[in-house]
This record gives C-alpha cells, structure tokens and sequence, in this order.
C-alpha cells in the first residue's frame, strides 16, 4: 500500500513538472485589453476617463500631472479629468492572473479607492463645524488616509487642510492647552503627515498661541508629541518670515530643544532639533542671532555637538557642523570650542571624510577658531597640524571645492604653516594623478 501511494505521489509529480516545463517553453502573451495604452504594462488599477478610455492610475495621473488635459488616446480635451475605477475591467484582470499562475504570474491586489476634492471639503468642514469628538474622529481619519498613499497625501494637501487644522490648532491653544491637549497632539501628528507645509500654514503655526502649544509639546509631551513638535517647530523656522523674537520669549524653548539632541528619542526627531536650532544660529537679523547663540551656548550645545559628531552617520553629522559652525560666529562659542579637547581632533578627521558638505563646515569652523584664537603657543593652529590637517587642506585644493571653502583653506595654510618645517612640506607632485571632479 505504501508503495503505490508513492508511485501516484511520483506520477504527479512528474506531471506537474511536465506542465512547467510546456508552460516555460511557452511565452505568457497578455490580452491587449489588459494593457495600459500608455506603459503598454498590465493594468494594476484600471481607471476609465470620461472620453471611454481605460488606463492605469498611476500612469494616467503621471499624465495629467505633467500639465496634460487630453486623453492621450483619442485627444479630446477632457472636462473632468477626475478619473472612475473599472471594476469590470479589474476582476477581469484577477481573474486571468489566477488562471496563469503557473506561469509565475501574481494575481494583482483589490486596489483602494483613492480620495476625492469633495470627501476632503467634507471632512475638513466637520473638523471646522463639529463638536468635539467628531473634530478628533475626522483629524484622525484624515491622517490615516494621507498615509494611505501619495494620491491621497497630493489631494488633502491641495484642498487647504494645513489652513484649516493650523486655525484649529491656533484656536485650541488660545483656549486651553491642558483641556485640548489630545486635539492639539492629533492636529500636529497630522500635520508632520502632509508635510512639507505652505507658506500660509506655517505662518498661522507662528503665532504666539501656536508656539507656546509647540514648546509645551516639546517639554511635557509624549514620545511621539515632541517628535511631531519638533519637525513642526522645523517647518517654521524654515519659512520666508521665521518667527524667531516670539520663540525665544517662550520660558524653555531653546533648553527643549537642546534636550531633544543630548537625549535622543529617534535620528528625526534629532536631526529636526538640529535644523531648527541650525536656522536660529544661521539667523540673517543679528539683533536675535548674538542673543540665541548665547543662550544655546550656557544650555551646554558645544559640548554636547562635539560628543554627537564623535561617532554619528552622514546627516546628523552634516547638522551638527552646521550648527557649530553657526554657534562659532560669537566669542562665547568661540571659547566653548576652545576648552573642549575633542573639538580639534573632531574637526580634522570629519574632513574629506564624510561629505563635501560636513568639508566645508569644519574647514569653516576651524577658520573662525584659528583667526580669531588669542593664545600664541600651542593653540588650536598648532594642534591641527600635529593631527595632519596640513595635508588634507592640501589635497582639498588639489582637488577642488567651492570659493569660500577654498578661500578658507588657503588662510588656513598661511597660519599653518608657520609651525613648520620646509622640508616637511607636502610635495605637489604626490598628487599628480589626483583627478580633478
């Protein structure tokens, strides 16, 4: 008995690799139907037009987004180009995927009906109009489908959502932080979701009231509130009228800030702290730039950016330069940097090392440190030399960088080289097959 369900089990066997091999030696032709008329590829998510037409979604769209407003078929101008799912069509497609499976091919997903102009317009007027459970229920709701793909992301964006959920959240601040707290942590969770913002969200998000909420979510939040404060907090700062006079008055906000890189939650709430603490340094109004270095500066940021670019990945160390470059426009950060021992080393092993960027910060950092040092003996011109910086500032010239860096550079070696020997000097025949970019 056991040997004959063996002989049935070894037939089959072999009768199923027989079908593979037919099916292998056999090329899979798709029904001309099934194809998109624009990749020419299976269809995924059969759309229909109003001109009759079916094409793929995400090629259809890539049409209409590159300023199209014909069908690309029959030319007609089309008055909606708001494209209807073909169902028909789709089973279709299922149906025929299933039945070539031997042939390796996937049966294609149900896709998601994608969000319309007017399901937004709804939803954003029961965020404006609703009572309080329905406001949280339908924030929430637009979250989740912003999350859902980047269709739906473009059109929620693109029907003023960052207007309506930044006047709500300017107006829940104004209110009571305490008693609409959870509100407030949804609306910027969504926010941080359809990001980047407009100019006319972040504006409203700079207000006095919405910034107060802001830092109060840095300090006192949860996990996930002070990282969605943070990257909102970014979003401001990053604007074309940054509201730095208003932040600083806030009790807290730069010490907040600081916290999130010496105490790191994640690498983007990290980097998010750096970029906005990058924009108030790197400030262009000098009235608020002298007065927020010296207040990052009695925080502790030197020593805790230099402990940061010990050992950090390409990007948090990009912003970390870019911070300390921006904390070493003052004297109080100048001596900061002076007094850490690590400040040097740091600085000449991140050149030619991690970026063309963090290059240039730390050839611009180590300018303003040795231009403006007062010791004579032993300073930090004298330390970049022992560490080899002489060499490297060299090859950094062979083979080129921007006008400010190279200007840096060559201060630099003028300062350097007064603490050596001639006969120590790099010869430039030992770059001669060095390639210029």
């Amino acid at each position: 008995m056991l040997s004959s369900w063996r002989r049935k089990k070894a037939a089959r066997r072999a009768a199923k690799n027989h079908d593979l091999e037919k099916n292998g030696s056999m090329e899979l032709k798709i029904p001309d139907h099934f194809r998109c008329p624009i990749s020419l590829d299976l269809m995924k998510d059969p759309v229909t037009l109003s001109s009759g037409m079916t094409y793929d979604r995400e090629s259809i769209e890539a049409w209409f987004e590159a300023g199209n407003s014909t069908c690309p078929v029959t030319n007609r101008v089309l008055r909606n180009l708001e494209p209807i799912p073909n169902h028909a069509i789709r089973i279709m497609i299922q149906d025929w995927c299933v039945e070539k499976r031997s042939y390796g091919v996937e049966r294609i997903p149900t896709p998601r009906i994608p969000i319309t102009s007017v399901e937004v317009s709804e939803i954003l007027s029961k965020v404006e109009a609703g009572d309080e459970q329905e406001r949280l229920e339908f924030v929430v709701k637009l979250r989740s489908l912003a999350k859902e793909s980047e269709r739906n992301k473009r059109c929620i964006m693109a029907n003023g959502t960052g207007r309506v959920l930044s006047s709500k959240f300017e107006a829940f601040s104004r209110d009571s932080i305490d008693k609409n707290v959870t509100i407030l942590e949804e609306i910027m969770s969504t926010l941080t979701v359809i990001s980047p913002l407009d100019d006319e969200t972040k504006l409203i998000l700079g207000s006095k009231s919405s910034l107060r909420c802001i830092v109060w979510c840095l300090r006192c939040g949860s996990l996930s509130a002070r990282r969605n404060a943070a990257l909102t907090l970014r979003s401001i700062l990053s604007s074309d009228q940054p509201k730095f006079g208003e932040l600083i008055e806030i009790e807290g906000a730069l010490e907040a800030l600081v916290k999130l890189v010496k105490e790191p939650i994640c690498p983007t709430t990290t980097k998010a702290s750096l970029l906005a603490i990058y924009y108030m340094v790197s400030s262009s109004t000098p009235n608020y730039q002298d007065d927020v270095i010296k207040r990052f500066v009695d925080t502790g940021l030197v020593e805790v950016l230099i402990d940061t670019l010990v050992g950090c990945e390409k990007s948090l160390c990009e912003k970390a330069l870019g911070v300390l470059d921006g904390i070493c426009n003052s004297s109080e950060g100048r001596e900061k940097a002076y007094d850490n021992a690590l400040t040097m080393p740091v600085l000449v092993k991140k050149l030619l090392r991690v970026s063309d960027l963090s290059t240039e910060f730390s050839v611009s950092i180590m300018c303003k440190l040795g231009k403006n040092e007062k010791r004579e003996e032993r300073g930090v011109i004298f330390e970049a030399v022992e560490l080899g910086a002489f060499q490297k500032l060299l090859l950094l010239l062979q083979v080129g960088t921007n006008e400010k860096t190279k200007e840096n550079a060559t201060q630099l070696l003028k300062l350097m080289n007064l603490y050596r020997n001639r006969e120590e000097c790099i010869d430039s025949l030992d770059f001669k097959n060095l390639k210029r970019p």
